[in-house]
């Protein structure tokens, strides 16, 4: 399959080797040009392109940005072939993304990302931390796999996502829509707390729409203390042991 990922962050690099592995044609561009993404990235298999080439000629793009540079990328995904699936692991973080109005008013964060891009997209890979996903993938059928939530309207598109997920070494789960997709995002208890198909399904149905962005924020404050101290900070496995406490 052609694939392009748009952004080489800790998912989108991981993701980038993972789907060169399985043996998909895979293209990745940052917002910097090709030339700045480190060669292990593409090491795999993976093309570095411009931003403008990795959106054409491909049959699925993943998204993985921070929320607040999505409207700019409107132009790109206004040149996605009309069939292309669109896949989004992006999450809302306002330390970092600032405040949006829509999003802080408790719109599903997936809904407004496809408001912004004018099309639907496959909530996919946006509830693992970075280092559980880069560390933790397993062969199907394992003992304890992790599992990923995956969400979208369409039928069709959400078993991309779910046979892509599979295909990174993880238990693709089926969330159901876009507008049940906030029972992913960060803050819920199915968010970066690393549960197996079993445990998921619990995980979701628990998940309070007003808890969510006060425990986000907390975990945030939590995790921002630990890394301004280096000697303090426990690294990934901390942070999944900080969800677990805060989240459910």
């Amino acid at each position: 399959m052609k694939i392009g990922i748009l952004g080489v962050g800790n998912i989108g690099a991981t993701l980038t080797r993972r789907l060169s592995l399985a043996g998909h044609q895979v293209k990745v561009a940052n917002s910097r040009g090709p030339e700045t993404i480190p060669a292990a990235v593409t090491a795999a298999g993976g093309e570095a392109v411009h931003a403008q080439d990795v959106v054409s000629d491909v049959e699925a793009l993943v998204i993985s940005i921070p929320t607040l540079a999505i409207p700019g990328i409107k132009p790109l995904i206004d040149d996605l072939p009309a069939g292309a699936v669109l896949l989004d692991t992006s999450n809302y973080y306002p330390f970092r993304d600032g405040h949006i109005a829509a999003l802080d008013d408790g719109q599903v964060e997936s809904l407004w990302v496809s408001d912004q891009l004018g099309r639907p997209v496959v909530k996919a890979w946006n509830a693992i931390l970075a280092g559980s996903f880069a560390q933790k993938a397993t062969p199907a059928g394992s003992p304890h796999r992790i599992a990923i939530p995956v969400a979208a309207d369409a039928d069709d598109a959400r078993a991309l996502g779910l046979s892509l997920v599979e295909q990174t070494g993880f238990d693709g789960f089926d969330a159901g829509s876009l507008a049940d997709s906030w029972r992913q995002q960060p803050g819920a208890p199915a968010y970066c707390t690393d549960l197996t198909r079993h445990e998921l399904p619990a995980a979701l149905a628990a998940a309070v729409a007003s808890r969510s962005p006060k425990r986000r924020d907390l975990a945030i404050s939590i995790a921002g203390e630990l890394m301004s101290d280096p000697s303090a900070f426990r690294g990934d496995d901390f942070l999944l042991q900080v969800a677990r406490l805060i989240y459910p």
